[in-house]
């Protein structure tokens, strides 16, 4: 008998290995797909009552491959220009972080976080550059998840839920809620509102001329990084960009762009969001959310933006639970 057990035990391991093996190449464009269904799911619910859930499906997918696929023309086009630029805006930022007078044990660990960040995205970075058929590939498989998700999202839900275990099944749940919490404020609220903001920013620095569209988009995605971290924001990026018009001379161009950056991407918006979306720490304070995008980004890439505030924010709720308990076996006692 126990040698039976054993053989299974090999057998399930081996079969769990090459699971892991044949998903790691594709787990980002799943977590990417996984992430738009939930993103777009309102919307799915909406377009599923007027034409059915299968041809809502099928539109937004539609809708999501003409994007991904020029988006993959944009990238071809305009990496070796929105790396290069966004290369220079992030040292200009981790270099103004540093000139702040930072305790000594922050300013190492901003340090850090500023050259594995840096190292990170050129690996990243260069890792498509040659080998765009990869990232068509890694496109594929994320629209046809994104399909999949939402025509089986009902029943994908009901399936998580009858794997929660019995006897901790209170835990789990409040595990979940607390997913689910962090994801609805990240995606659903500021993650939507950063990326609208970062286009609005790469449209203000190519209308006016502050860069070419490489740096434009660059400029934009400098944006929503900052809208995501708690404590900065896009401010930081429409003032430079108004600085830099304002040093070449142009001094309406760089009041037009304060005006424009001031009351469309921040601060005005944010005053009025904040009560609808909740603040931008997800429940989490400044530091945990920090540690949380900037480790997740560099241990996973961009996907890490996601799965690092998530997990610090699950093990949050653990460490919490345990506290509860510790305190409920000092009351019995």
């Amino acid at each position: 008998m126990k040698l039976e057990t054993a053989v299974w035990a090999v057998i399930s391991l081996v079969i769990l290995y090459l699971t892991w093996e044949t998903v790691k190449p594709v787990i980002s464009p799943i977590i990417i797909a996984v992430t738009l269904a939930y993103i777009l799911y309102p919307l799915h619910e909406r377009l599923s009552d007027k034409v059915g859930n299968r041809w809502s499906a099928f539109i937004l997918t539609g809708v999501l491959t003409v994007i991904s696929f020029l988006f993959i023309l944009g990238f071809a086009l305009w990496i070796n220009d929105i790396k290069l630029s966004l290369a220079e805006y992030v040292d200009t930022f981790f270099s103004w972080l540093l000139g702040i007078h930072l305790p000594p044990a922050t300013y190492d660990l901003t340090m850090r976080i500023s050259q594995a960040i840096t190292e990170r995205f050129n690996a990243y970075v260069l890792g498509y550059t040659y080998s765009l058929p990869k990232l068509a590939l890694q496109v594929v498989v994320m629209v046809f998840a994104f399909y999949g998700v939402l025509v089986n999202a009902i029943e994908i839900k009901n399936e998580l839920y009858s794997l929660l275990p019995p006897a901790n099944r209170e835990l789990a749940q409040k595990l979940v809620e607390s997913g689910a919490r962090t994801l609805h404020y990240m995606l659903r609220g500021w993650l939507l509102v950063s990326i609208g903001k970062g286009i609005m920013m790469a449209l203000a620095f190519y209308i006016y001329g502050i860069s070419d569209a490489g740096g434009a988009i660059a400029a934009g995605i400098l944006t929503v990084i900052l809208e995501l971290l708690p404590l900065v924001g896009g401010w930081m990026v429409w003032l430079g960009g108004a600085f830099y018009l304002y040093t070449v001379g142009r001094l309406g161009a760089a009041l037009a762009l304060t005006l424009y950056g001031a009351t469309l991407i921040s601060p005005m918006p944010d005053v009025f969001l904040v009560k609808k979306l909740g603040r931008r720490q997800w429940g989490v304070n400044a530091l945990v959310s920090i540690v949380g995008i900037f480790g997740g980004y560099i241990a996973f890439g961009f996907v890490g933006v996601i799965i690092g505030p998530l997990s610090l924010s699950l093990l949050l709720t653990l460490v919490d639970e345990w506290k509860k308990e510790k305190s409920r076996g000092r009351t019995r006692r």
